[in-house]
């Protein structure tokens, strides 16, 4: 009988099996997107934006503090509270949508699409802080929460090409090699500011024509032609977008189809007691990393009354310390194993808290910067590498994944700065109670690691309860021997 014809089929997409692992070409480019966006979190969230922004409260209130109530919207707010609002407004627009993005991306296959879209919303957000004067205030505030949702966006999508370019046993290796390459770009740019900046201040006459308040509204743009200069390499090397499958769905069903991913993964997850173990300790200890992040200078500045020179001194040197913390800890997590390395890292983290409650202006606040670098750069390199190594190996819903782990990040922060802010607004302004009450997060981190100890993290297929049958073995792991 002769066989009936039959169409060919459509060219199958390339999945996140087929991308070569280990590829020092797609490795090294990965990194550097580190190096392009590392410099908003440190110039523009840690260093010279918050200065900048307590002159502008000043100069629109007509006070000598930043903490002088300004008025937005129609609103009185005091001007430190406004920029944590707006921090935290950012990342709850991220945590409301990441997920649904994600698993568009997914769904699409246009991961670094999504990329770039967030990188540029966030780079020319950054560059348009050029424009921060008293008279801009308010559309200022706005421009400033899109480069964070820019910022925070693009990093759901660039952390979840870690699984898909590396092998397992490198992930550690290269999740810290990409905060080094982070914190060295970052550190680069923040001299080339300073020296910017600082110029007319210690000459006392403007250099290349421009005063200091010019020079730091163009230090902003230069951060952002940073950011976006830079990412043109992981662009270029990055493997392109896969397309959507054969068979996916019309174009116009992306949305629908989008929410489908999501509750796909959602379903997964499910059968996935491992990843809700490290996702409920990484939700507790990275609370409190992140709240004695965001609030060191303010606690440099407000309880040790530090001058703004002590304050980039320290800035520095926690962020030339996380380097060596990244390397370190990853080397340690190599002897004996990812959830012990973490639990030696948020047990250091518990006595940062208590050190915290004692330190004074001096030697022993520079002594217990240092120690806060060394685990800093280590707790946020080992969790992204651990968190890959527990989801399911070349699944083809990375990015999706990687959106849980960002808004049990973004949560956590804002849980963690209104804590912080509730408890020294009730000590009467005093913050060392603040810091001292952080202990419980990293206590209850610590509680949840150790039960992920002896455990192996990536749950094997048979080990794992079946999925509903409506949707068998969708994106689950296959069985390993």
């Amino acid at each position: 009988m002769t066989p009936i014809p039959t169409a060919p089929s459509a060219p199958a997409a390339h999945t996140a099996a087929d991308i070569p692992k280990d590829n020092k070409r797609i490795t090294t480019g990965w990194t550097f997107y580190d190096w392009a966006n590392s410099v908003y979190p440190l110039v523009i969230t840690s260093s010279i934006f918050p200065i900048y922004w307590g002159s502008m409260v000043k100069a629109v209130t007509g006070t000598d503090s930043g903490k002088s109530p300004v008025e937005f919207l129609g609103l009185h707010v005091p001007g430190t509270s406004l920029q944590n609002y707006s921090v935290s407004a950012a990342f709850l627009i991220i945590a409301l949508i990441s997920p649904l993005l994600t698993s568009l991306a997914d769904y699409s296959g246009r991961k670094k699409l999504f990329l770039q879209i967030f990188c540029y919303i966030g780079a020319i957000s950054c560059a348009g802080l050029y424009f921060f004067e008293p008279n801009t205030f308010t559309i200022s505030v706005f421009v400033f929460i899109m480069a964070t949702v820019g910022f925070s966006g693009s990093i759901v999508f660039y952390n979840s090409y870690l699984p898909d370019i590396s092998s397992e046993e490198k992930f550690d290796s290269l999740s810290a090699r990409g905060f080094s390459m982070g914190y060295i770009g970052s550190v680069l740019l923040l001299v080339m500011c300073l020296m910017l900046i600082q110029g007319p201040t210690l000459s006392g006459t403007p250099m290349f024509g421009l005063t200091a308040g010019e020079a730091t509204r163009y230090s902003f743009l230069l951060t952002g032609v940073w950011w976006a200069g830079f990412a043109q390499i992981p662009f270029f090397t990055l493997p392109p977008d896969r397309g959507r499958p054969a068979g996916a769905a019309s174009e116009s069903g992306w949305l629908l189809n989008g929410f489908r991913e999501l509750g796909k993964v959602w379903e997964e997850t499910k059968h996935q007691p491992n990843l809700k173990r490290f996702l409920l300790a990484y939700f507790t200890y990275n609370m409190g990393v992140q709240t004695v992040m965001y609030v060191a200078t303010l606690f440099g500045d407000e309880e040790l009354h530090l001058d703004s020179k002590s304050l980039i001194i320290t800035i520095l040197l926690l962020q030339i310390v996380g380097i060596l913390g990244a390397y370190l800890f990853a080397k340690l997590s190599e002897r004996i194993g990812n959830t012990r390395a973490l639990s030696w890292a948020v047990f250091i983290w518990m006595l940062i808290c208590i050190a915290g409650y004692f330190v004074q202006a001096g030697w022993t606040f520079y002594a217990l910067a240092a120690v806060i670098g060394l685990t800093m750069g280590a707790v946020q390199s080992l969790s992204r590498s651990t968190y890959s190594k527990i989801i399911p190996e070349n699944t083809p819903n990375s990015a999706a994944y990687f959106s849980f782990f960002d808004v049990t990040e973004k949560v956590g922060i804002v849980i963690g700065l209104v804590v912080f802010g509730g408890i020294s607004q009730i000590m009467g302004g005093n913050m060392r109670y603040s810091i001292l009450a952080l202990i419980v997060f990293f206590i209850l981190g610590l509680i949840f690691l150790l039960q992920l100890r002896g455990r192996k993290l990536r749950e094997d297929a048979d080990e794992t309860l079946a999925p509903p049958p409506a949707t068998p073995n969708a994106g689950m792991p296959a069985t390993r021997k």
